[in-house]
């Protein structure tokens, strides 16, 4: 329980904080999960516009700060090393 005005101020503006980044959160997870279903679906066009998408969520979040931007580049970087594993692998099949 606060007991200082200032205390109480850090209390409301962390459950702003809060709210703001599991919202930036969840548009993250869903984009990512939008790319790996066009993906699984081996749709290439549409796995190439969510693969953007999913990028620019996550590099949005980073510079946001909700998560860090190491982590952002390695999300960003194994997401397009599956997409382009992907395409290796469509020609020969």
């Amino acid at each position: 329980m606060a007991n200082t005005k200032s205390a109480e101020k850090q209390n409301r503006q962390a459950i702003r904080h809060r709210a703001r980044n599991q919202a930036i959160t969840s548009a993250l997870r869903t984009q990512v999960r939008k790319f790996r279903e066009a993906l699984s679906a081996g749709d290439a066009a549409r796995t190439k516009a969510e693969l953007t998408e999913a990028v620019r969520a996550i590099a949005k979040a980073a510079s946001k700060g909700v998560i860090h931007k190491a982590q952002a580049s390695r999300r960003i970087a194994r997401l397009n090393k599956a997409a382009a594993h992907r395409e290796q692998q469509a020609p020969a099949s």
